[in-house]
């Protein structure tokens, strides 16, 4: 069952974190839910170098004021994009990705939201780390904003939902709960299935078995309507073949889509196999969730 109750958001202090505070919001109004902003002062670092005779300024003094500055900051980010919502504000210190988990837990969290962007080449790499981090060791669903160098113009709204399913164990709960969230806000849903490529390439070019795609095309066809009758669902469908974020990206501008609902491999936290969920969640036109 989709419960939302409790909603992580992790925030750096720029443009990035209100693009997805935004989403967040949204999601929040409907479902009457608490919003949690957390921001993670990092152990200081900086590059060595000599005070000026007589400073006395020390690295302690120094992050004191850098915690004091973002406790500042903290509470006075996103003040009127919250408004109307329950906000509880949390300021840690240490790595990242362990105290998003770790809030995670131990506040009974229902769903994280987050952004993959930032400024420039190093935080882009660092905020794509510490996603990673988090897609791994996080248990409850997380939420990540398109990975776009420009977010979209538009005013954020869910009226189109896909939901990529990949027919194993784990595609009736993602079904199920993609379901619950169109129907929670009055979106479409469309079940999208990527299959493997059915091309086979030769000295001729490229080639397609129409026998081998019929197959395949038939057994997904079969599963799929078995999967929406347990669900409960009469969806749209699209079966398509190739390289998964690829076509996901294709199925989501087809369908006008607002959000992609991915599932994810119990055992291997959102990455999934070899991290092909990470590869669709940097890859993707729209924000992804995992659930």
């Amino acid at each position: 069952m989709l419960t939302v109750r409790k909603i992580l958001v992790p925030i750096v202090f720029t443009d990035t974190s209100r693009n997805v505070a935004h989403q967040a919001a949204w999601l929040a109004r409907p479902f009457r839910t608490e919003i949690i902003l957390l921001h993670v002062v990092t152990p200081i670092s900086y590059r060595a170098g000599m005070l000026e005779s007589g400073h006395e300024i020390t690295a302690r003094d120094l992050h004191a004021h850098i915690v004091d500055r973002a406790q500042k900051d903290l509470d006075r980010a996103l003040r009127p994009d919250l408004d109307g919502i329950a906000v509880t504000r949390v300021l840690l210190r240490g790595d990242p990705a362990h105290e998003i988990v770790k809030t995670a837990r131990d506040r009974n969290v229902d769903l994280i939201v987050m952004s993959t962007r930032g400024y420039g080449a190093f935080y882009r790499f660092l905020i794509g780390s510490v996603m990673a981090k988090v897609l791994h060791e996080s248990h409850c669903p997380v939420w990540t904003g398109a990975h776009l160098e420009e977010a979209p113009a538009r005013e954020f709204s869910i009226r189109h939902v896909l939901c990529s399913v990949d027919l194993s164990d784990h595609s009736h709960h993602t079904a199920s709960l993609a379901a619950e969230l169109a129907a929670a806000v009055n979106a479409t849903l469309t079940l999208v299935h990527i299959t493997a490529s059915v091309e086979s390439y030769g000295p001729g070019g490229s080639y397609v078995d129409p026998v081998w795609k019929e197959r395949i095309v038939g057994f997904a066809t079969k599963e799929i309507a078995k999967l929406q009758q347990g669900v409960g669902t009469k969806a749209e469908v699209i079966i398509d073949s190739g390289n998964v974020p690829e076509q996901l990206n294709r199925a989501a501008e087809r369908t006008k889509a607002d959000v992609l609902v991915v599932g994810h491999n119990p055992l291997r936290g959102h990455l999934g196999d070899n991290g092909n969920g990470y590869g669709i969640i940097r890859e993707s036109h729209i924000p992804v969730l995992s659930v």
